[in-house]
């Protein structure tokens, strides 16, 4: 087979390579009989629920393509600083109106705490401390990738298709609503669901295509060059460390392989299952409504020899649904809010020493906590990748580098006073700058002048930026809203 110019796509035809490797034998197949099989797939296929899964089925048949792998750039062109230098401590001039800050309501629902599991399901487990229920369709539990080819993957679509998947489809779009999942956390529910069911990785994969198109999601399914099953999810944004691919000027991307081993070449198909349009949004509004697995912190730091303190609640759960993120574009973070009880206990706490204060003397006080009450440590060294936080695990973790603190930093100040801030994003490094009318370095956002808070370099005030980075325009910069 030939590489057409451009070097992404050639045909793939399904009684070509795959299917003149595959052996047939007479043994049983994952605990399934050869015959067994062969009775499941005939029943199915005159079984379809839906006339455009019949239609989506013979188009499966069709003639596959090849396609070539790409992976997204990484988030800094540059290594990070491996230490920021620090400056003395020294009290910035005292300037401003004074603040205030007034403690906002909760303004989110409370989940019902669960007494007891629940009952009346064939299928629970456990989703960030909450027991999640499902009754699965005797003929889903008999869908099997097999042969492993694209043959296999129709069988397995077929089987599918003949099923009750209705039930699943609507609990999973109840459960997502009862507990305010935004598209990532339906990825981690079906993506649970699908492990519950199967043993199988590939099957597991293709089970969540299934369930994917019919939740409206622009999903395809793939061949890997080793007959393995690559998912492919049109996602909006960017989504780093990720094998890519283009399909007809879109890109999908393997969510799966984040931060894996690269998978290569993969064959699929161009056209979308019909009516699935929505592509996965990482943007995380509001929080997940979890279950409270509450937890306490008390975090400190000295400034000329007294000591400051802010104690406060964590949600567990939460956390661990945040740990799961992948790199995705850098609002994504900005732009998360706290949970409530931990904003609400921060700010209680930083109330303490900054009411009545000059906004510089206030905002300063933040930026020392950001600064000092963690310390330095590049994503590398602590996680062996690079991995941005969400504020409420830059408060959890002891270590953090730049531009974890950028988004605490950014948040806090958004969040207490309500003052305008984005992200401002160098080739190696990662500060924040506030629309506020205050002396010093300073960059222009969209014809306006915000000026430099950076929250690695110790010490440094509003209006102090690190030397090097004084002369450079910033790469871009991240508005949080």
């Amino acid at each position: 087979m030939q590489h057409n110019r451009d070097g992404e796509l050639k045909l793939f035809n399904q009684f070509g390579l795959f299917s003149l490797i595959i052996l047939f034998t007479c043994t049983a197949v994952y605990g399934q009989s050869f015959a067994d099989f062969k009775r499941v797939q005939s029943e199915s296929f005159t079984k379809f629920r839906d006339e455009k899964d019949r239609e989506f089925n013979q188009y499966l048949q069709s003639q596959w393509q090849e396609y070539k792998a790409y992976i997204s750039p990484p988030l800094y062109e540059k290594p990070k600083p491996k230490v920021i230098p620090a400056l003395s401590e020294k009290n910035p001039p005292k300037v401003g109106p004074n603040l205030l800050i007034k403690i906002k309501p909760l303004h989110v629902k409370e989940l019902t705490p669960q007494v007891n599991k629940v009952k009346g399901y064939d299928t629970v487990f456990d989703f960030y401390g909450r027991s999640v229920g499902f009754n699965i369709d005797e003929k889903i539990k008999n869908a099997n990738f097999y042969p492993k080819g694209q043959k296999g993957i129709i069988n397995f679509f077929s089987v599918m298709a003949a099923s009750d998947y209705d039930e699943i489809v609507h609990t999973v779009s109840v459960t997502c609503k009862e507990i305010n999942l935004n598209d990532w956390g339906v990825y981690l529910l079906v993506d649970k669901l699908a492990h519950t069911l199967f043993t199988t990785p590939d099957n597991a994969k293709l089970f969540s295509w299934f369930i994917f198109n019919k939740l409206g999601y622009r999903v395809k399914v793939a061949l890997g060059t080793n007959k393995h099953i690559v998912v492919l999810y049109a996602i909006k944004g960017k989504m780093y460390s990720t094998p890519n691919y283009t399909l007809d000027g879109k890109k999908f991307y393997a969510v799966a392989e984040y931060n894996k081993s690269h998978i290569g070449n993969i064959y699929t198909y161009k056209e979308n299952y019909p009516q699935a349009t929505k592509a996965l949004d990482f943007e995380l509004k509001s929080l997940p409504v979890l279950e409270k697995n509450m937890h306490t912190k008390t975090l400190s730091f000295k400034e000329y020899g007294k000591l400051y303190t802010a104690t406060y609640r964590y949600n567990k759960n939460l956390l661990d649904f945040m740990k799961s993120y992948p790199q995705v574009d850098y609002k994504v973070f900005f732009n998360a809010p706290l949970e409530y009880e931990t904003y609400k206990d921060i700010a209680m706490d930083i109330k303490k020493y900054t009411d009545n204060k000059k906004a510089s003397e206030a905002l300063n006080f933040v930026l020392r906590f950001v600064q000092k009450a963690f310390q330095y440590e590049r994503d590398d060294e602590q996680f062996g990748r690079e991995k941005v936080m969400f504020a409420e695990e830059t408060l959890y973790y002891d270590k953090s580098d730049c531009e974890d603190r950028a988004v605490l930093y950014a948040r806090l100040v958004k969040d207490l006073f309500g003052i305008s801030v984005v992200g401002v994003k160098y080739k190696d490094h990662m500060s924040t700058a506030l629309h506020v009318p205050l002396q010093g370095d300073s960059v222009k956002v969209a014809g306006q002048r915000y000026v430099i808070a950076d929250a690695t370099y110790i010490n440094a005030s509003l209006g102090q930026n690190v030397p090097k980075y004084k002369s450079i325009i910033p790469d871009s910069f991240i508005y949080v809203k």
